[in-house]
């Protein structure tokens, strides 16, 4: 199952409560969704101290990026698109980077303006990452076109010419990318295990092997461990970036999905979609300490940065379940689509910046 997600995320239908946004390019047109504002109780206040944060969250089936305030707790602007799914936001969080699956491209948005560009990168991208000095943006290039088993190719794009330099060879069917602190290697989940980028070199210098396709995937914050979820085996992997071998297999629920470290380091929070909750597990000894019961098909977690708050998108019921990371609780629901089709809203990827 670990492509079928996505596979029917780029036909969905639906929204999460919001507008189709303009765009100015052909290819991301919006679609004719109705308009309907999100209850402001409904967008979860910051804990107390916190700075608050403008939330992002991709919505597959509802051809937008929505957006929420946890200042104001006010919904924000929307960036309408044809099937986002991976979402990535500018060291300076002025530029929106979205995996425009249906549309094989990358859509470069300006946050303040909403006016967007296309970049071609190929057939279905699922994922984005940014380096961290803003200069370079890697793109998955999941394929399905193109032939038994689809592509093995991120497509490297500077953010400068907003073109294609590029493309790094990796697994079959890349799909998650992170990368480094640092920016000197990017991880990517694929069909064989997870690919490691030497991203100066352009170059993939070693293959994780893994005992089944990985999906998620997430760094710790010292970066020496990356987690990456392995649905078929109902396992979360701990992989050494050191000695780019796994070291421990954690049992999680049923078919974990994917996967948030808190800024501490101290826990997991794994979205299982099979279960309709997210399993807490200790990161160091991979023991569930809690489950937490969320929406249908919970396929997307976001830490944020200050870790008060891991929020959930739910892909069947189009929600995005907030929880509390101090009371382990649900603590907000925000609606989404009428649940009538399969993924009808998707939320599939998360990202938060500061709230303005």
């Amino acid at each position: 199952m670990a492509a079928s997600v996505a596979a029917v995320a780029v036909v969905a239908v639906g929204a999460i409560a919001i507008a189709a946004g303009s765009s100015t390019t052909a290819s991301s047109k919006a679609h004719p969704v109705a308009a309907a504002q999100v209850p402001v109780a409904a967008v979860p206040a910051a804990a107390a101290g916190s700075p608050g944060y403008q939330v992002y969250v991709a919505a597959a089936g509802g051809y937008a990026v929505a957006t929420f305030n946890t200042r104001t707790g006010a919904q924000g602007p929307t960036y309408g698109n044809d099937s986002a799914m991976g979402i990535a936001l500018s060291p300076d969080h002025k530029k929106l980077y979205v995996a425009n699956t249906g549309q094989y491209g990358v859509l470069v948005y300006d946050v303040a303006s909403k006016q967007s560009t296309t970049i071609q990168v190929g057939a279905y991208p699922q994922d984005v990452a940014v380096s961290p000095d803003g200069k370079t943006v890697y793109a998955t290039v999941t394929g399905g076109d193109t032939g038994p088993g689809g592509s093995n190719k991120v497509a490297v794009i500077d953010t400068a010419s907003l073109k294609v330099t590029g493309q790094i060879t990796v697994g079959t069917a890349p799909r998650r990318i992170v990368l480094s602190a640092d920016g000197s290697r990017a991880y990517v989940g694929t069909e064989q295990g997870v690919s490691v980028i030497d991203t100066k070199s352009r170059r993939t210098v070693g293959v994780v092997p893994t005992p089944a396709d990985v999906q998620g995937l997430a760094l710790s914050p010292d970066g020496a461990e990356l987690y990456a979820t392995a649905p078929d085996e109902d396992q979360v992997l701990a992989i050494s970036t050191r000695t780019r071998s796994v070291q421990h297999t954690f049992p999680a629920g049923a078919e974990p999905w994917s996967v948030g470290v808190l800024p501490d380091g101290s826990k997991l929070y794994v979205a299982d979609i099979n279960s309709n909750s997210v399993s807490v597990l200790d990161a160091h000894s991979g023991r569930t300490t809690a489950t937490i019961t969320v929406g249908s098909l919970p396929t997307a977690i976001g830490v944020t940065p200050d870790g008060t708050q891991v929020w959930v998108g739910n892909t069947l019921s189009g929600s995005v379940s907030v929880i509390d990371t101090a009371s382990g609780k649900v603590v907000a629901q925000i609606p989404g689509g009428p649940g009538t089709s399969a993924l009808d809203s998707a939320p599939v990827d998360i990202v938060f910046a500061p709230a303005s």
